[in-house]
């Protein structure tokens, strides 16, 4: 997919995800924070009340090191496509 594209298709899976109601399942929640905080290159570290959440938002930050920024796109669609296609 070319670069433009990509940008299109991640804006229009990031509006998706915020526009949603219901709630997600956990391991779905934690690919899409971890996907969108490469893709937008987010760097800061997890905080939060609970130090369980942030130990798995951590590591699911630490799962995705090695993506680029296209890569972590393309798998943050990849993630909205198959939790809308197989939530029924």
């Amino acid at each position: 997919m070319k670069k433009d594209a990509l940008d299109i298709a991640f804006k229009k899976a990031v509006q998706s995800i915020n526009e949603h109601t219901e709630p997600f399942p956990a391991d779905v929640l934690l690919k899409l924070y971890a996907y969108y905080k490469k893709a937008t290159n987010s760097h800061d570290t997890p905080e939060g009340g609970k130090p369980l959440i942030s130990a798995f938002k951590t590591n699911a930050l630490f799962q995705t090191k090695r993506l680029t920024q296209d890569e972590a796109k393309q798998l943050y669609i990849d993630t909205v496509n198959h939790y809308f296609l197989y939530r029924k």
